[in-house]
Parts: C-alpha cells; structure tokens; sequence
C-alpha cells in the first residue's frame, strides 16, 4: 500500500470512486452533484492538512499502482455537536474491486500509529522532562448497515458512543477511540 497527501485534481479520482452506488451509499451527507462535493472535499483534506499536520491520504497498491481509495484521519466539525466538532476524525472510502482485501485496515493501522507518534499528547513531568506521547481521541461516523466498516473501526480500537439522526430517516453510529 502507498499513501499520498492529496493533490490538486484528486477529486476526479475520488469522484469516479464514489460514483459507484455501493460506494456512494454509506457517505453522509449525500451530496446534490457528488463532482462538487468531491472538490470541497479534496480541499478539506487539503487544509486539513495545512492547519492541524495531518489529513486524509489517496492510497494505491503498491504493486499494480490501482487506485484503492481515501483514508486518514482529518480535523473535522460537523455542526452538531455529541463530541463530533474540532476534534480529529478517521475516515475510510474503499473501491468496491478492493473490498474484503484489508486494505483499509492496513491503511488504518500505519495512519494511527503515525498519528499517534506525531500528534499524540504529551505530558511535561514536574522535572520538565516530557512523558512518551499517548493517543488522543479520535472519533468517527459509520452507517450501522456498513457492516465492514463497523467491524474495521472495533478492530482499529474504536468503541461506538452515541448515534445521530443525519436525515428523516437515515442514523449513524458515533465511534471514539479514547487516549
């Protein structure tokens, strides 16, 4: 698997990944023209990136160099609040053609722990030397009909707190992985 910041055009890409209704499905909010909604999302990631160091990463295999789809942790306000606003966020967009083959997990796993290293919390001791960094907490959002998502997020170490309605009738589950 290879990761890569986004870059100036990637919401082509990731429009042609969500064009895919089995894809499609699970994101919230639906958009009205998904092309748009993936340039204002290519340039959250990007900022994500500019204002908190971390973001969302475009992820290829490293062998045939296939796009397999958007996965990172960005810094994420979504307006209502249940622990959901200013904090980092995981998130994880997978090609069908690469379902089932663990590549978000992958992804995942290295993102975390890089996260963890570079943005995880650290306490100065009354000597004034710094204690080793711990996590901070993440959260995250998953539709509970995306099964696999649900199963990655519990095996990433994240526990389900709350849910929301997003819709007249649509839920989703809130995850947060504690420090």
């Amino acid at each position: 698997m290879r990761l890569r910041m986004p870059q100036r055009g990637d919401h082509v890409v990731l429009h042609e990944l969500v064009a895919d209704p089995a894809v499609h499905r699970y994101l919230w909010p639906q958009p009205d023209d998904p092309l748009t909604d993936m340039f204002s999302r290519t340039l959250r990631a990007a900022g994500s990136w500019q204002l908190y160091g971390y973001g969302l990463f475009l992820a290829y295999e490293r062998a045939s160099g296939s796009f397999v789809g958007q996965m990172g942790v960005f810094h994420s306000w979504r307006g209502f609040g249940q622990g959901m606003d200013d904090v980092p966020e995981a998130g994880w967009i997978v090609a069908r053609e690469h379902w089932g083959k663990g590549y978000a997990g992958e992804a995942m796993r290295a993102v975390l722990e890089w996260f963890d290293q570079a943005h995880g919390r650290s306490d100065a001791r009354p000597d004034g030397q710094e204690r080793p960094k711990g996590k901070q907490r993440i959260v995250c959002m998953i539709d509970p009909a995306n099964t696999a998502s649900v199963a990655l997020a519990l095996r990433l170490g994240f526990v389900r707190y709350a849910s929301r309605q997003t819709g007249e009738a649509d839920e989703v589950d809130l995850f947060e992985r504690l420090g």
